[in-house]
């Protein structure tokens, strides 16, 4: 269980940088990676090393590079025929983050007696195949991807099931766990390799938010309903403005320096597209960090924080002065909700570089997830032009976004033949617009959109004040995964 104001959330997404004059590309792929940093909750487990094909799909080259695991054997009982190996299908980013995050496992691991295994993802962490070289080239980089990751993974069971393997050579389960990108993952190799995943817990998993799949304009209509919801229309009418309001006062004389002092920006604004790519994040990290206890991100959040951010943005002037004014006082407990920053630090938007350069380049290539705006949210209006990414990624990471791979190799929404994957998501959650919400299968469980849950809230440890609906869906996950180990044998 988290103690209260002892999160902490790491947030990803590729670099502004080489985006920074293309408006749709601006949430491509963003991810929050929420995780306890209590002491009480350092988890115990070996780090460990196994060596994986750099290609899993070719005859022509043996090349293999060390693949990082954390495993915790403490609970395993090979003479059980219902021990099962928990896996963690690693996302962008050091494993040992999403280990700490991923409470819910922990907390069920001992009752299941089972063998608890956290994965890192090829190209992320210390799982460099080539190390420092590995983003320097497309010859280096080009084996990254979801499915030589997930290939990964198989290999990494099949070589765990050899050295804890059961008495009489029983099967064992394994369930897979992720949460957003690794929800993703969980998702898929159920889908691919059913053989060998028992079943899966696939959280705030975005598996529908690519091209002919989902709306583009999902993503931000859905942010501004958590915002309706949890704060209030004056909240949203009054971002919504600000937008406007930014550029009216940046097009008068002294304008940028009257943003600069108003926000408290360590350095004086040069471009206002600096400070609206910021308030966008602010407002979309909130959102997903919008939990009922307080949080911590760059600096503490309080409990709520979207509620928080509202009871702010209370004028209804529209005097551009006064919104701008407004909206400091709003993004204020984002960035600096204790009071002890001196200032606004606009490029200072991960905290922790999570998967920065990995990530960006999957961004670039199979993971492209189109959002935009049509105007009709509290965000600015914006397209999403494939062709501008297309060079951004080109000119960046000499490659193009092939727009249909995820979708033709994962079987895009035609999933009647999914079994044994749990798919949740919560309502206040802006992934949740590329989730799956509804029943795809007779064989697989669809929590809807859980009322008063943010991102992945329900793979998180338990705490006291979790909303009901995340209470009542983990009461089911677990009914269904105590099926799952014993359809097996």
């Amino acid at each position: 269980m988290c103690p209260l104001g002892n999160e902490k959330i790491v947030h990803s997404q590729p670099r502004r940088r080489a985006v920074d004059t293309m408006n749709s590309i601006k949430f491509l792929g963003v991810f929050a990676l929420i995780f306890c940093v209590s002491p009480s909750l350092q988890y115990d487990y070996k780090v460990k090393t196994f060596d994986t094909k750099l290609d899993h799909f070719t005859f022509t080259t043996n090349a293999t590079f060390k693949l990082r695991y954390l495993i915790n054997d403490s609970w395993w009982d090979p003479t059980l025929t219902t021990s099962p190996i928990f896996f963690y299908t690693g996302n962008e980013g050091d494993i040992t983050l999403f280990s700490d995050n991923a409470g819910l496992v922990w907390e069920w691991a001992p009752d299941f007696n089972a063998l608890v295994v956290f994965a890192e993802h090829r190209y992320y962490g210390e799982s460099l195949p080539f190390g420092n070289l590995s983003f320097t080239d497309p010859k280096y980089s080009g084996y990254l991807s979801s499915l030589q990751a997930l290939a990964d993974y198989v290999d990494l069971i099949a070589h765990l099931k050899t050295v804890y393997s059961k008495r009489d050579n029983a099967p064992i389960p394994v369930i897979a766990f992720g949460g957003s990108y690794g929800g993703m993952l969980a998702a898929w190799i159920r889908m691919k390799y059913p053989g060998i995943i028992t079943g899966s817990l696939a959280a705030s998993a975005p598996i529908w938010q690519f091209t002919g799949m989902t709306p583009c304009d999902a993503f931000y209509k859905v942010t501004t309903r958590a915002f309706k919801v949890s704060g209030s229309q004056n909240c949203v009418d009054t971002i919504k403005n600000s937008w406007g309001a930014i550029d009216s006062i940046a097009a008068s004389d002294g304008g940028l320096q009257w943003i600069s002092q108003t926000f408290k920006t360590c350095g004086t604004l040069t471009d206002k597209v600096d400070l609206k790519n910021y308030l966008n994040s602010a407002f979309v990290n909130a959102a997903m960090a919008n939990y009922p206890y307080p949080a911590n991100f760059l600096a503490e959040l309080p409990g709520h924080p979207v509620k928080a951010i509202c009871k702010k943005l209370s004028t209804t002037s529209k005097d551009p002065k006064v919104i701008l004014e407004s909206i400091f006082q709003g993004v204020s407990v984002f960035f600096n909700y204790t009071g002890t920053s001196k200032c606004l630090q606009l490029d200072d938007a991960d905290p922790e570089d999570l998967g920065d350069q990995g990530w960006g380049y999957q961004s670039c290539t199979e993971m492209v997830m189109p959002i935009c705006d049509r105007g009709d949210t509290m965000f600015e209006k914006s397209e999403w032009d494939m062709q501008t990414i297309s060079d951004s990624c080109y000119a960046q990471y000499k490659v193009r976004p092939v727009v249909d791979y995820v979708r033709n190799l994962y079987g895009a929404k035609e999933l009647a033949y999914v079994s044994n994957i749990i798919f949740s998501n919560g309502y206040l959650d802006p992934w949740s617009s590329g989730g799956v919400l509804h029943s795809v299968s007779k064989d697989s469980m669809v929590t809807g959109a859980m009322q008063g849950a943010a991102h992945h809230l329900d793979l998180r440890a338990s705490n006291p004040l979790d909303p009901p609906s995340v209470k009542r869906a983990r009461q089911m996950y677990r009914k269904l995964m105590n099926k799952w180990v014993r359809e097996i044998l």
